[in-house]
This record gives structure tokens, C-alpha cells and sequence, in this order.
């Protein structure tokens, strides 16, 4: 019975982090790779800097609620946090079931009654000058990046996987091929690798002359990097057999030529966005708001903008962009008025109530 007790004891111990881990390792066998790596990343990237340290136990319902609150501050995605809500959910599930916890605190929480009380609209979106001022105090290297973002709408990692050369940038036919993003996963692909953009949304956009113009100065200063890379763009390698390799004439490198991490990123922007007086919601991803807002306020068929923006649906660009779309005045009066005109017309200009 003493050695049943102490493992109680040590489960009893457990954080978040031990559990979980445990659990990742305890069901690899009947997971597919690249299950695992979404999971190894959302656990790393979302579950452990909130709850990864906090005795098991000890997570509360109030914790999860807060977490989640925590989430759509930051701006993710729904469909992001709905995923990663279930993975703590079925965490949590099998942490009962192997007598860890007494209960799951996620039982409580109706997350999608939850996301559906958040628009998709985005919290802010910069101005015409706020994207200038941010450019004048970005530095040269990473100047051009900023145009494909607000003059694109293309999102980081499909910006910092664009190459040279017409795979991406195409000035002959006026045209950014969006085919790829840049990641990172040391443990499956040894560091960056090329995959398919988010969503699986490839597409073509016009190419702004002004962002062409930023882009060959951009290369003229700034010579791309080629760096040797795993590709999955053409769909993720069996479990076991290596990715495709191939060298990727990358445009945006480090001062040495080497890719670069969206973290590393991150802490650039941090300065970027506070010298440009930017609030701190202001995200790269809001340059793609400022692109699509933009194109609403062109007058821009509402399947023109999907298009640009490469969303799946009209309705995910309706329900995101509703409240930049132009008002029409009320078309009041329309029918009275055409027939009491036309009434007017056969009685030879005289005032006539027959309608009335």
C-alpha cells in the first residue's frame, strides 16, 4: 500500500506541465506526425506559459475563463482558440479518468457560446498615416516586409517565407503568388521549414506598382538569402521519411542571412510599433486590416476583397470587415414616388389624390 500512496502523493504534486507531458508521450502511437507537431506547439506556445508551472488541481474554472479572456485580448484567432480550449479539455478529461484531478474545470465553460459573443471584427486598424508613420521608423532592411503587409495583406509568416523570383513575385503578370509561409519546429524539421499558408489559403494578388517598386529597391539594397530549407508546401512527408529540401532565395533575413524566428520578430516589432505611437493591440496582422479596409473603402465588390484577402468564404469577410462596409443611404419613398409621378403624367401636370 506504501508505494500506491506515494505515487498519489506525487500525483497530487503535479503541474499542469508533468501531466501533460506525460499524457503527449502516453498517445504518439496512435497519433499522425503532424498531429503531434500542432499539439507539441500548442501545448508549448499556449498552454504552458498560463498554466504549465500551477498545480493540476489547482486550475480553476475562474483560471480557464481567464486564460481564455487572455487569448482573444491577444487577438487569436477563434477557430485558434477553440482548438486550443479542446486540447485542455481532453487533457483535463483524461486527468480525470486517471484520478489526477477530481473534476475539469473546462465542464463549465461553453466556449462557443463564448466566441460567439466576440465579433470577428478586428480591435483596431491603423490609419493611412499610422502605416506611414510606422514605415518611417522601420529600418530599410525590414521596410519593404511592412509594404506586403499593408499593401498585400499578407500575413507574417507568408512574408517571411517570400522568395525572389516569380514562385512569389511575379512583375510580368503584376502579381504576388502566395504559396508559402515560413515556420519553425526544431523537433520534426530541424529548425525553419517552407509550409503552405494558413488555412491552405493560397492565392494570387495584384501587385501594387508602389510595393513593386519597394521590393526592387528592397533586393537592389539588400541581396536575398539563399538558404537550404525543408518544403511541405506540397503537402507534410510520412511519418519517418525526411521533408523535401531545396534552397529558398529568401528576401527578409537577419543581418547574417539566416531566417527569421517570429519571436526574434516580435521583439522588433515591440520597438517599431511604441516609435510609431502604435497602441499595443497594433499587430503586424493589422496591416492586413488596413489592407482590407482600404479595399471596402475603394468601393471594392465585396468577392473582390474576399479574393485578396484569401479568405475561404464571403461570410468570413462579411462577419470580419461588417462595420467598415459603406452604409447606403435608405431608399425611401421609391415606390410612391414613381407612381404618383407617372399619375401625374397621365392627368397633364394636374394634382391628382387618385392614388391616395
Amino acid at each position: 500500500m506504501a508505494p500506491e500512496t506515494r505515487i498519489d502523493q506525487s500525483e497530487r504534486r503535479s503541474t499542469y506541465r508533468d501531466y501533460a507531458e506525460r499524457w503527449r508521450h502516453s498517445r504518439k502511437v496512435s497519433q499522425a506526425l503532424d498531429y503531434q507537431r500542432h499539439l507539441d506547439s500548442r501545448l508549448r506556445h499556449h498552454h504552458y506559459p498560463y498554466f504549465g508551472d500551477r498545480p493540476i488541481r489547482a486550475i480553476t474554472v475562474t483560471d480557464v475563463l481567464e486564460w481564455v479572456a487572455k487569448l482573444i485580448g491577444a487577438e487569436a484567432a477563434q477557430s485558434s482558440i477553440k482548438t486550443y480550449f479542446d486540447v485542455l479539455n481532453v487533457i483535463m478529461n483524461a486527468a480525470v479518468i486517471d484520478k489526477v484531478i477530481p473534476d475539469n474545470p473546462c465542464r463549465a465553460v461553453r466556449i462557443s457560446a463564448i466566441l460567439r459573443g466576440f465579433s470577428r471584427a478586428p480591435k483596431w486598424v491603423p490609419t493611412t498615416e499610422d502605416v506611414l508613420s510606422l514605415l518611417h521608423v522601420v529600418p530599410p532592411r525590414y521596410r519593404a516586409a511592412i509594404w506586403l503587409g499593408a499593401g498585400e495583406g499578407m500575413r507574417l509568416g507568408e512574408v517571411l517565407g517570400t522568395e525572389n523570383g516569380p514562385r512569389c513575385i511575379d512583375p510580368d503578370h503584376q502579381q504576388v503568388h502566395v504559396v508559402q509561409q515560413l515556420r519553425f519546429h526544431k523537433v520534426a524539421y530541424g529548425g525553419f521549414y517552407l509550409a503552405p499558408p494558413k488555412s491552405g489559403s493560397v492565392g494570387d494578388v495584384d501587385l501594387d506598382d508602389t510595393v513593386a517598386a519597394a521590393l526592387a529597391e528592397h533586393v537592389r539594397r539588400f541581396p536575398p538569402a539563399r538558404v537550404d530549407l525543408p518544403d511541405i508546401t506540397r503537402g507534410t512527408p510520412d511519418p519517418g521519411k525526411p521533408a523535401t529540401r531545396r534552397v529558398a532565395e529568401l528576401l527578409f533575413t537577419d543581418d547574417y542571412g539566416r531566417p527569421i524566428h517570429d519571436q526574434a520578430w516580435s521583439k522588433l516589432w515591440a520597438g517599431w510599433r511604441k516609435a510609431a505611437g502604435w497602441p499595443q493591440e497594433g499587430t503586424f496582422h493589422s496591416l492586413r486590416h488596413y489592407f482590407a479596409t482600404a479595399l471596402i473603402a475603394a468601393n471594392l465588390d465585396p468577392t473582390d476583397v474576399q479574393n485578396a484577402l484569401r479568405h475561404s468564404s464571403l461570410r468570413i469577410t462579411l462577419e470580419t470587415y461588417v462595420h467598415w462596409w459603406p452604409k447606403k443611404d435608405r431608399r425611401r419613398n421609391v415606390i410612391g414616388t414613381g407612381l404618383l409621378a407617372a399619375e401625374d403624367l397621365r392627368q397633364g401636370g394636374g394634382k391628382n389624390l387618385i392614388l391616395l
